[in-house]
């Protein structure tokens, strides 16, 4: 191995999860130009049960849209398995916090996760599980101005494994039910709460 590659791997062991740094090609950007969400699960090399890329193009600022995605209060109107969400800790200045969220999909068991998330208002901010059910979830949200700030690219990256047994095609397709109710559902409330204002 180089130094080069000696010096990665160390940077991911000790800083935990590698970059996410999903870009989406020219037919995800064509969807989403389209007004279409994007959205793909694949088997993870690492491991989990599922890969997730997604995206979204939403008619609001990223700066709804920023305040749409931290709002415990709006995110059962999000995600329709959704029970609770409460924030358990946070920093003073807004670049952090940890939350609980308790969902009960149809079918499944009620799952549990604690996140950390680590901000960069309204950029975007990266998350992963300091507690809970599901034995691996990481991953990246970030957003991006259109249209001189006008409307917002949403872009989603994760890792996530179940805490349940099921065959990888049953837990690919459950993780692309819950991102894609999300993705909707940020869309939906974050053009709700700019039309109300």
């Amino acid at each position: 191995m180089t130094k080069l590659g000696c010096l990665a791997l160390l940077a991911a062991l000790i800083l935990g999860s590698p970059a996410f740094a999903w870009t989406p090609d020219e037919v995800s950007s064509k969807r989403l130009a389209q007004g279409q969400p994007y959205l793909e699960v694949t088997p993870d090399p690492a491991g989990s049960s599922g890969l997730v890329r997604a995206g979204i193009e939403i008619a609001a600022t990223p700066e709804r849209v920023w305040a749409v995605m931290l709002d415990c209060a709006l995110a059962k109107r999000m995600v329709t398995n959704l029970r609770s969400c409460r924030v358990l800790e946070r920093d003073p200045r807004g670049r952090w916090d940890v939350r609980e969220q308790i969902s009960a999909p149809p079918f499944f068991p009620t799952i549990r996760v604690i996140i950390r998330a680590d901000y960069d208002p309204p950029h975007g901010y990266r998350f992963r599980r300091s507690g809970g059910d599901l034995p691996v979830l990481e991953g990246e949200w970030r957003l991006e101005p259109l249209d001189g700030g006008r409307r917002t690219r949403v872009l989603y990256e994760s890792r996530a494994t179940l805490p349940f047994s099921a065959p990888g095609a049953v837990a690919r397709l459950f993780l692309r039910h819950e991102v894609a109710q999300a993705l909707i559902g940020l869309r939906r409330e974050s053009q709700a709460q700019g039309a109300g204002l």
